[in-house]
């Protein structure tokens, strides 16, 4: 494999600081295709149509398309993920997942345009959605931790203040919309020097969050079924919501908060803390203009920069490669609300 490839397969390497030390690994296409190549057959290309093994025809042209020696059939690098049927550049793709997975703050839209010198907004807006429609693996692992080390679950929900564009309505209550969140609480000896997601030992493992369309028994316990693995020692408030989570086999253990702050802090502090986290998030990248059509892929968002936040490689390689959910939304979809994002409850999109 070439340099270029090989570079972002070993995880104890620098992740580069900036987008030019990234665009001098990744200069055109050719690279762009050769790493996808790599990240697709590590041993040597096989027809995905005849099965046959060895070199295939290359064109110069079109870099990202691979003839097979035996079948003469064609093979499009980019199939079954997010820049299917794309006829943009593979180095804007490619750049723009560099900036999606190394920006902790995250971008709009019209930051990521300007960034990558795009003249149509539509054509980033676009991209950057498929973008995030990458951030969400399809069966991906129910979280838990490890309860003989006492590991748990925090899970709480909050409101997320939203806007209603074109229907001659501005911020209201109405306008808000349920948040529900689950996140792995770790726990080890806290040492000195330990940052804000570190109480008193315990530390934010694994978030999911979910839009959740009411407080009811119903949505609530099918998102913990959905998010938490069956077994683990889930603490919620003592909303009536949760009361059949112990009957599914969990260790629920209720905390009756009744307005003490301090009872809030000691049972639940880490599920707050990332509601305090990403409300600030949503109002610093996103100036706090999400619409509910479009709020789940911020909250996908938010989730896969949390959950990689010392993994900067491996969120590079999950929005491109490399593990993709297909071909994602077109702009029309996105517009629509054909769409939809994808979620615990709706994992396929």
């Amino acid at each position: 494999m070439p340099p270029h490839a090989d570079v972002l397969q070993w995880e104890h390497l620098p992740f580069p600081r900036s987008l030019p030390q990234f665009q001098k690994l990744f200069p055109d296409d050719a690279a762009c295709a050769r790493y996808l190549e790599g990240a697709k057959w590590p041993k040597g290309f096989v027809c995905p149509y005849c099965e046959e093994k060895g070199e295939p025809f290359r064109m110069t042209t079109r870099p990202n398309v691979l003839t097979c020696r035996s079948c003469r059939r064609q093979h499009s690098l980019t199939t079954g993920t997010v820049m299917q049927k794309t006829h943009s550049p593979l180095t804007t793709w490619f750049w723009g997942a560099y900036l999606v997975s190394s920006m902790t703050p995250g971008m709009s839209a019209m930051q990521f345009q300007r960034q990558l010198g795009l003249t149509r907004y539509e054509t980033a807006f676009q991209i950057l959605h498929k973008l995030r429609a990458g951030m969400v693996r399809q069966g991906r692992d129910r979280i838990g931790g490890n309860l003989a080390r006492g590991d748990h679950v925090e899970i709480d929900e909050t409101y997320i203040g939203g806007v209603t564009r074109g229907e001659g309505k501005g911020v209201h209550a109405d306008d808000k919309t349920l948040v529900v969140a689950a996140v792995e609480v770790r726990t080890r000896p806290a040492k000195k020097g330990d940052k804000p997601m570190r109480r008193g030992g315990r530390y934010a493992g694994r978030l999911r969050l979910e839009i959740a369309p009411t407080r009811g028994a119903k949505s609530l316990t099918g998102f913990v079924e959905a998010a938490v693995e069956p077994g683990a020692m889930v603490i919620t408030d003592a909303w009536g919501g949760y009361n059949g989570l112990a009957a599914l086999g969990y260790q629920h253990l209720p905390v009756i908060e009744s307005g003490r702050p301090e009872v809030a802090e000691e049972y639940l502090p880490i599920v707050h803390l990332v509601f305090s986290n990403l409300k600030a998030w949503l109002a610093g990248t996103h100036h706090g203009a999400i619409s509910h059509k479009h709020l789940q892929t911020y909250l996908n968002e938010f989730t896969f920069r949390f959950n990689r936040r010392f993994y900067p490689f491996n969120a590079f390689r999950s929005l491109l490669g490399i593990g993709t959910n297909g071909e994602g939304p077109t702009y029309d979809g996105l517009y629509s609300g054909e769409w939809k994002h994808h979620s615990l409850a709706n994992p396929h999109g």
